[in-house]
């Protein structure tokens, strides 16, 4: 099935009714496989491993004695699962706990981790959070490009604007500057991003209009990090890689791919726009 007939099929642009009552079948998974065919890489030739990183903030349940409970949830779902989870169809899935009884906390923890890997096809984690002990704000490492003084003239992705030279380094960059589009509502989809790398070194001001070239480009936050990722590793042959985005919350869960050709562990934390 082509990936715009698997978005027609998902709640994303559609009427859909508030439901109350535990239902894990509004969840809905989209292959990931759909993304990288467009490139033509298969599964098992992926240079990248890593973490897709849900933080939950309208997260909600009565106890047995009617009383309401809230957390803030993490969920951390492998970028090996066989799917993504489409983000309006989980934030249905969260608001089907508001007046749903539970026992406790962790049966609320272990429900839902059943669920999502069931969806994902891979081992979800879920960790909450009570509202007063979120981790603390805290900023991307290394250096920003943004004050760079740059013309822009590309507004759909342009990896032609990758350059390197000759010159060996490590470097750890960052923008704040990223944003793309719902691939079917169009809504914007706000993110900071760091681009963590050794190998020959990567022209910043070309990074940085390849980045703003995702501006008006419309893609699911995982594909867009893992095409960022593709287009580096292709064109500046990097020894080593991590990109990792940081999204701006929207309806309620913000998402936060990360992608390295490294073992790399998935540290959650919030920027100031989150």
């Amino acid at each position: 099935m082509s990936e715009q007939k698997v978005l027609d099929q998902s709640p994303l642009g559609s009427d859909t009714a508030y439901v109350n009552q535990y239902d894990p079948g509004l969840l809905f998974p989209i292959q990931r496989d759909l993304n990288w065919q467009k490139r033509g890489v298969e599964r098992e030739d992926l240079p990248f491993q890593g973490t897709d990183i849900w933080n939950g903030y309208e997260v909600s349940w009565i106890n047995l004695k009617g009383k309401p409970v809230v957390r803030i949830a993490a969920f951390f779902i492998p970028a090996s699962s066989k799917n993504i989870i489409e983000s309006k169809s989980f934030k249905l899935y969260l608001n089907s706990f508001n007046l749903s009884q539970f026992e406790s906390e962790d049966s609320v923890k272990q429900l839902m981790q059943k669920d999502l890997s069931d969806i994902a096809g891979g081992e979800v984690r879920v960790e909450f959070y009570h509202p007063d002990r979120m981790p603390d704000l805290s900023r991307f490492d290394g250096e920003c490009l943004d004050e760079l003084d740059i013309s822009v003239e590309h507004y759909q992705p342009e990896p032609g604007l990758l350059q390197v030279g000759e010159r060996q380094v490590e470097q750890a960059l960052y923008s704040h500057l990223l944003k793309s589009n719902c691939p079917v509502t169009g809504q914007p989809d706000w993110a900071s991003i760091q681009i963590t790398y050794s190998g020959l070194e990567i022209n910043q001001e070309g990074l940085l209009k390849y980045l703003i070239s995702y501006r008006e480009h419309g893609d699911f936050h995982e594909q867009c990090v893992e095409n960022i990722f593709m287009d580096i590793w292709q064109r500046c042959h990097p020894e080593s890689l991590t990109v990792y985005a940081r999204y701006v919350r929207r309806g309620g869960l913000d998402i936060n791919p990360i992608r390295s050709s490294e073992p790399v562990t998935a540290i959650n934390f919030r920027l100031s726009r989150q």
